[in-house]
């Protein structure tokens, strides 16, 4: 009995110490329970002030990348309206200038189509000829299509001093010859094209001698013009002899440069000759003005010589007036009984 009290006690002892350690348990679960609800408290208040100052980093950080956004965007912007108003004033300038190429395509097909034309050809010289004689020129000193007494016409006359008197000025033009040197391909080609051109530009060179050359109505030479440099710097560099003829026909070859330097010598030479002619009027009114000086140089002489007697004539008058002073004076005297009779008599003598 006492045996199974004892079980029995200590089967109480046992239930109690469990139901205490149960109670102990359960307190001590209760506060972690509410230790861990702290802390998920303060880690919940931890996150979200964080991300808080996460999304306010990120709103800065959104608005600087969308300023710099911005800003490049704009930046692209004014750049690429700025290309394209240089593209615009480029194309502008492309179209000016195809207008310009256009233009200058047609004056060359209608150059190309006076040329290939023997008479446009020729008045194309003439219009240059013109050009440059009426721009160094004076109105005076040259005149156009001007008919000879030969009745042969000429392109232009020099209208100079004698000498050497008028200088006949004759255009000619040998496109064709020149083609046709400049076009030959084999031996035998050049050397037929060498003798055509050679033949063509004495055959100029014979007409101006013979029809432009007219002894006391023209000077003794007259000019070929040439409108063309290249033919020019061709004749002169491989057909010396051509050269050599027109210079013993009297016939001087010139360019469109050598013709202006030419016109600059005539025009110095016009001035000189405008310089002598107006010299004689010159010297005729200096000699009328030294007349008229030593007319004036006599003329005042005579003023002078006026003068100097007037002068004589002032003195003469201002002496008889102080005797007439003198006179008055004593006269008084004598009425006012100052001097004697006699004295005053004497004093008035000696005055006569």
């Amino acid at each position: 009995m006492w045996l199974g009290f004892n079980k029995k006690n200590s089967n109480s002892t046992i239930s109690e110490n469990l139901l205490q350690g149960q109670a102990e348990l359960a307190g001590r679960i209760s506060q972690l329970a509410e230790y861990s609800v702290q802390e998920q408290n303060k880690i919940a208040v931890a996150i979200n002030e964080q991300r808080l100052g996460m999304l306010k980093i990120i709103d800065e950080k959104l608005l600087e990348v969308t300023k710099s956004v911005g800003e490049g965007l704009q930046q692209n912007a004014n750049k690429t309206s700025e290309t394209l108003t240089d593209l615009r004033e480029r194309l502008a300038k492309i179209d000016v200038a195809q207008q310009k190429i256009s233009s200058l395509s047609e004056q060359v097909v209608s150059l190309q189509e006076v040329l290939s034309n023997k008479q446009a050809r020729g008045a194309f010289g003439e219009i240059q000829l013109n050009d440059l004689v009426s721009s160094i020129l004076p109105p005076n000193a040259y005149e156009f299509q001007v008919v000879l007494s030969n009745t042969k016409r000429a392109d232009c006359v020099l209208r100079l001093p004698n000498p050497p008197g008028t200088i006949v000025i004759d255009a000619k033009f040998p496109l064709e010859s020149y083609h046709a040197l400049r076009n030959a391909s084999g031996e035998r080609e050049k050397i037929e094209a060498e003798r055509f051109f050679r033949a063509s530009v004495l055959k100029h060179i014979k007409d101006i001698s013979e029809k432009y050359i007219i002894n006391g109505e023209t000077a003794e030479s007259a000019l070929m013009f040439l409108p063309s440099e290249a033919i020019y710097a061709e004749l002169h560099a491989n057909f010396t002899d051509v050269v050599e003829n027109s210079y013993r026909a009297k016939v001087w070859i010139v360019s469109p440069t050598t013709l202006m330097a030419t016109l600059n010598t005539v025009r110095a030479v016009l001035k000189d000759a405008r310089m002598r002619e107006q010299a004689g009027v010159i010297q005729k009114e200096v000699g009328t003005l030294i007349e008229d000086i030593n007319r004036l140089d006599g003329r005042i002489d005579n003023l002078a010589r006026h003068f100097k007697q007037a002068n004589e004539d002032v003195e003469g008058i201002k002496i008889s007036a102080g005797k007439i002073g003198r006179r008055i004076q004593k006269i008084e005297d004598i009425e006012l009984g100052e001097v004697s009779n006699y004295s005053a008599v004497a004093q008035l003598a000696n005055d006569e």
